[in-house]
């Protein structure tokens, strides 16, 4: 009898123990399934963007540039996806493509359209809201919050070499590579600190104090007084970029593609 309610026992921990485990392969398949789907909704409207947006303009072209960028990382990324961490990862780059179809969007002069889900890559970093100029090193730099004739590059925020990088237009994007901005051998950490930091005298900023201190950046400023811009981290063009593992965005077929966006309400 004993011998007989342990096998019952064993019979039902068993058949548990298999319901249990079919039961977290079922909420892992359908956790991933989702995952996949929103990247794969955010591709698809960047790439109606990337198609149906066109300009002549610098700003414009080199919008669209970026975001055509992201829109092949993110086509790689979605190929090669496996887990639900790689499909968010591709999410971030359509969505980073994404903003700078807005940002495009912008520059041509047309309604940028619903605001897009926030950038992990730029929490933090805040946005230009006024015009900057400064000299490095014989070389002039210019930043502001609107695309110019001076300011052809947008960044929609993130961090280059531990130093927050507020969204925004600059005359040149040099968080890439020294050579690829064509800055020569004016590294991009003096040009950060010239264009953010206090230590230059440059009126607008506080020499203590959080959120950017003086006023020029909105959101999130946190621990940026005093031009020491926080965390460490590879965003920018490195591991977030364009061949990383976060960048461009969620457009396409959907809101931003041929609905809302491109041949529809925008």
């Amino acid at each position: 009898m004993e011998f007989l309610l342990v096998a019952i026992l064993i019979a039902l921990l068993a058949g548990g123990f298999v319901w249990w485990r079919r039961e977290k392969a079922a909420r892992e398949a359908r956790s991933l399934a989702d995952v996949r789907a929103d990247a794969q909704r955010w591709y698809e409207r960047l790439g109606g963007q990337v198609m149906n947006l066109h300009g002549d303009e610098p700003a414009v072209r080199q919008a669209l540039v970026d975001a055509g960028e992201r829109y092949n990382a993110a086509g790689s990324q979605l190929e090669q996806a496996r887990t639900v961490h790689q499909f968010r990862l591709a999410r971030e780059t359509a969505l980073e493509g994404l903003a700078y179809a807005r940002a495009a969007r912008v520059a041509l002069g047309l309604d940028p359209g619903p605001e897009l889900p926030p950038l992990a890559a730029a929490q933090g970093a805040g946005e230009i809201t006024r015009e900057r100029q400064v000299d490095v090193q014989g070389q002039t730099f210019k930043a502001g919050p609107q695309p110019g004739r001076d300011t052809p590059y947008y960044y929609p925020g993130g961090r280059y070499q531990g130093r927050a990088v507020p969204s925004g237009w600059y005359s040149t994007p040099w968080w890439k590579t020294a050579l690829g901005a064509g800055v020569g051998v004016v590294g991009g950490m003096l040009i950060a600190d010239a264009l953010f930091s206090p230590a230059f005298a440059d009126p607008g900023y506080a020499a203590a104090g959080g959120d950017f201190a003086g006023g020029d950046f909105g959101g999130d400023g946190g621990d940026f007084a005093g031009g020491d811009f926080g965390t460490a981290g590879d965003v920018g063009n490195n591991d977030f970029g364009t061949a990383g593992d976060f960048g461009g965005g969620d457009f396409g077929g959907g809101d931003f593609g041929g609905g809302d966006f491109g041949g529809g309400d925008f």
